[in-house]
């Protein structure tokens, strides 16, 4: 059984975004092989190779009660308070952020957290430095998401380039609504994927942990009368 399930994840159907570089590496391995010689169809093979494995996009179960999913594949590298992107316009005060670096191995496919409505969509360009250190959250080149939550709360997704990775690709816009473990978006070889949590919501996961991008619970999501209890309190002790 195990063994069947490891040639589905490497045999699953690729992402979209890996149709160009599968289809250009069969066309050298083909056309250059029968021109140049049996290195270049070699060469080619093997680059088709590696790109059907990287862009593989295997299905995943989500969980149906209120948590929040991992929304990438890899290894979580980081779990600490931390403000969110300044653009996404969450404000400035810290909350528990999980950054999940993603190997070369990893499926880059990205997908949303929880179920959730697309408040807010920021790219901003930067570095390329490698995505396994925490500077990389702020210097790198990025995509950030803020979603409002349907209990209420928000969160934000940021893909993150890498020291290969050079191209971001979101399949979704603001205003758009998506379920918890759909697809979002793909970054091309090698990146990071850092989720910040919603105020007051406590991550389960530990820093060194493997996340399967939407299947491994990050965090328990409050239901929304808790929520709403919570914001009046607030509110009247503000008062």
């Amino acid at each position: 059984m195990a063994l069947i399930q490891s040639l589905k994840l490497v045999l699953a159907p690729p992402h979209p975004a890996g149709k160009p570089f599968i289809i250009g590496g069969a066309a050298v391995a083909v056309i250059g092989g029968l021109i140049l010689g049996p290195w270049l169809f070699w060469l080619g093979a093997a680059f088709t190779a590696f790109c059907l494995y990287f862009f593989r996009d295997p299905e995943r179960v989500t969980p149906t009660r209120p948590v929040i999913v991992a929304p990438a594949d890899g290894r979580v590298v980081s779990v600490a308070p931390a403000v969110p992107p300044s653009e996404l316009g969450l404000g400035a005060e810290p909350r528990w952020r999980v950054a999940i670096f993603l190997s070369v191995a990893d499926v880059h496919v990205n997908r949303a957290p929880a179920d959730g409505t697309i408040t807010r969509i920021a790219y901003r360009p930067g570095k390329f430095i490698n995505a396994s250190l925490d500077k990389a959250s702020e210097d790198n080149e990025r995509n950030a998401l803020a979603m409002k939550l349907t209990n209420g709360q928000d969160i934000a997704v940021v893909q993150i380039a890498g020291l290969i990775a050079r191209r971001i690709l979101c399949d979704v816009r603001e205003g758009d609504s998506i379920g918890a473990g759909e697809r979002f978006g793909i970054i091309r070889f090698g990146s990071r994927t850092d989720l910040y949590l919603p105020h007051g919501v406590q991550p389960l996961v530990a820093e060194h942990q493997l996340m399967i991008g939407g299947e491994t619970v990050i965090a328990e999501l409050p239901p929304p009368a808790v929520v709403h209890a919570t914001s009046g309190a607030e509110m009247g002790s503000a008062l």
